[in-house]
């Protein structure tokens, strides 16, 4: 998962410097815009793999220890 996690980052890394030469470059809005949405998904892509995995590990051992820590840790995440 991390390295997965790191290798995705790099990518988005590289595509908001793209981004920036975009915008240097007075490249088309639209162009620019369709680049930024792309961004971002991918970021929510890493967002979801690290809560599928937070929910998957901690959320299920803190829910066999007890309600009050299940509810700490389902928390946790939104806040």
């Amino acid at each position: 998962l991390k390295s997965g996690n790191l290798v995705r980052l790099r990518r988005i890394e590289g595509q908001v410097r793209g981004l920036q030469k975009m915008v240097e470059a007075d490249r088309y809005c639209a162009d620019i815009l369709t680049q930024l949405s792309s961004a971002e998904e991918a970021l929510r892509a890493v967002a979801r793999e690290l809560m599928r995995n937070h929910v998957k590990h901690r959320a299920r051992r803190a829910m066999r220890a007890g309600s009050d820590e299940a509810d700490a840790v389902v928390h946790e995440p939104v806040e």
